[in-house]
């Protein structure tokens, strides 16, 4: 169908979508908005030449693809409201006053939010993460410019190489693991190469920073009731998810959905003490729903069916052909990496996932590491840079994460010279 009108039509109209997306700031247009309409609308122009020509099931394949975006979409969903409430209770705000508190230099808060970000993001995700300690920074620099830069790039590098040695870092990361092409433990393989993609350009970063320490307000934040119950819940939930999957062979996204039933049980529980003690805030479950970032799950969801169309099409297979068939698995996995610095990397990792690849464990550990940490190379290539760029929107801008773009670069390839030597070794 390729070489169709019903082909060219809808791989313009993709096409358009995305620029939508990419110019977001500047149209001042949700990303989800344009990716949904396209997404659906592609799957008309399919239904109306496979009417006109009296072949084709797109139908079949649509519902297939309505499946597979409702594991992972309510898999998300869960993730976002627990972080929702986790907000809710002040644990992120208490974390916040605590470095405040300590009147840590410069340097030391910027290696701290650093840290913290990478070890965060493989359980809170990428873009939670790089968003909470973004916030973090932007109140201890208090404009200043030669602290935040260095420190808001260093977050997106550390909450994106983060995500991907853990299935729940990342949403391509959970695809990847979904799909069953790596186990939970064999993303830990990756732990080495993502701390060296973060290392290396922050210590190029870390010589830019300024001496001296921010003034402390002095504001102790403490902590709501049931905050460390959420902490727990949350890390059950995750837990069940795992052993609905590796145990019971059932889809993970049912464990995070009971997950879900217990914190809904738990805001019950809240909620009862809260009549007892009017001095208590009372817990309303559905409010964190309501606040989830649903414009990236919408997005999600239009992005599956837009590219699940192009797949249908055969342009996948044409790509598959061009970029595998002519470069090989292991080149072709580093340049999807690149790309992904571009395009979001959530498309991506689809279509490698439906090009119908035969590839080892390590070509898919090194794909799914080169789409999550090539979107670093760019503010705009990862959901965590796109966020952070909203935090302070006239001090950390696209031209001032691309004058790093050479660090950061540095930093991929070398990451995945180690990657490479460790896959050697292992496989």
């Amino acid at each position: 169908m390729t070489n169709t009108w019903a082909g060219y039509l809808s791989f313009a109209a993709f096409v358009l979508a995305y620029l939508m997306v990419i110019f977001e700031e500047k149209l001042h247009l949700r990303k989800s908005k344009p990716i949904v309409l396209v997404g659906c609308l592609m799957w008309g122009i399919i239904g109306l030449y496979e009417m006109s020509s009296g072949t084709g099931h797109a139908g079949e394949e649509v519902r297939h693809l309505i499946g597979e975006i409702g594991e992972i979409f309510f898999f998300v969903l869960v993730a976002m409201t627990y972080i929702n409430a986790l907000q809710d209770r002040y644990v992120f705000e208490s974390l916040k006053s605590w470095l405040i508190s300590k009147s840590y230099g410069y340097r030391t808060l910027f290696w701290m939010t650093g840290v913290i970000t990478f070890f965060m993001a493989p359980v809170a995700t990428s873009l939670p993460s790089a968003l909470i300690m973004a916030t973090v920074v932007s109140s201890i620099g208090r404009g200043n410019r030669r602290f935040i830069v260095p420190s808001f790039i260093s977050i997106v590098i550390a909450a994106n190489a983060g995500g991907v040695w853990s299935p729940f870092g990342d949403i391509t990361t959970l695809m990847v693991w979904a799909a069953g092409k790596v186990t939970m433990t064999q993303f830990l393989y990756l732990v080495v190469p993502s701390l060296i993609n973060w290392i290396v350009p922050a210590v190029l970063l870390f010589l830019f920073i300024p001496k001296g320490r921010p003034e402390g307000d002095g504001e102790s934040v403490s902590m709501k009731p049931g905050a460390k119950r959420i902490v727990v819940l949350g890390g059950v939930s995750i837990a069940m998810s795992i052993l609905f999957y590796q145990f019971l062979h059932l889809p993970p996204v049912l464990g995070m959905i009971a997950g879900l039933g217990l914190l809904m049980f738990l805001g019950y529980f809240l909620d009862i003490k809260t009549k007892k003690d009017t001095t208590r805030e009372s817990f309303n479950i559905f409010r964190k729903i309501e606040q989830v970032e649903f414009d990236t799950l919408f997005f999600f969801f239009g992005v599956i069916m837009a590219v699940g169309a192009l797949q249908y099409i055969g342009y996948l297979a044409l790509m598959n052909t061009t970029l595998y068939g002519n470069l090989g698995n292991s080149t072709a996995n580093v340049v999807i990496g690149l790309i992904s610095a571009v395009v979001d990397n959530i498309p991506v990792m689809y279509a490698v996932l439906h090009m119908g690849r035969d590839m080892g464990v390590d070509q898919w550990l090194l794909v799914t590491f080169t789409t999550g940490v090539g979107g670093s190379l760019l503010s705009i290539g990862s959901a965590a840079g796109v966020a952070v760029m909203g935090v302070e929107r006239d001090i950390y801008t696209f031209k001032a994460h691309l004058k790093w773009m050479p660090a950061i670069a540095l930093g991929y390839f070398l990451s995945i010279g180690c990657w490479l030597l460790i896959a050697g070794w292992i496989f």
